[in-house]
């Protein structure tokens, strides 16, 4: 038999009030706390405490606070990567951001969806809805644009470039620009 969390990681119905996943989920809380409120200059501190609440990252990540996750271990990053302020990555399953990406201020990257009918979302045994998740990737050298919201399930293809403000629903393939919501591709650049 499953656990819930294998159950969240393989994009089945899961309980998210389980004792491993809430306990993960406070430890995460802890760690983004401790996190947004150490000094911008103690980068040693600062890394050990990214060491702690995400899943990997390659060399030269910078990630400004305030930074906010569910759980953190399910984010996993390249190396020479920035991450602006204010980002929220809801990581009930996995998220991977290839190198040398870039993410704008206030971006939202979610995993988890509940169900659309209202009779279907509530959990007889828990205080939370039922849940269900789809990872999200990244690719190399994207650049996401501040205030953009990227949906689960999404792939965005390296070196592509989402407008500020965008919500992507769906699959934005390599080497091109989309904006909007949802998020079109507006032009495709050269290989």
């Amino acid at each position: 038999m499953k656990t819930e969390k294998e159950k969240m990681l393989a994009g089945e119905s899961y309980d998210c009030g389980d004792k491993e996943l809430i306990n993960r989920w406070h430890k995460a809380k802890q760690l983004q706390r401790e996190y947004n409120n150490t000094s911008s200059d103690d980068t040693k501190k600062l890394s050990a405490l990214l060491d702690s609440l995400i899943g990997s990252r390659g060399e030269n990540v910078w990630i400004s606070a305030p930074f906010f996750v569910d759980y953190g271990e399910n984010i996993h990053i390249g190396k020479n990567v920035e991450i602006n302020m204010n980002c929220v990555f809801l990581d009930c399953n996995i998220i991977t951001i290839g190198d040398f990406s870039g993410i704008g201020p206030g971006v939202h990257i979610y995993t988890v969806f509940h169900p659309s009918d209202p009779s279907e979302r509530l959990s007889k045994n828990s205080n939370f809805w039922k849940s269900q998740t789809a990872p999200v990737h990244i690719g190399k050298n994207v650049w996401i644009g501040g205030g953009s919201i990227i949906l689960p399930g999404v792939t965005i293809g390296d070196g592509t470039t989402i407008g500020a403000g965008s919500v992507v629903t769906h699959d934005i393939p390599p080497r091109c620009i989309a904006v909007g919501n949802p998020a079109t591709i507006k032009k495709r650049l050269d290989p």
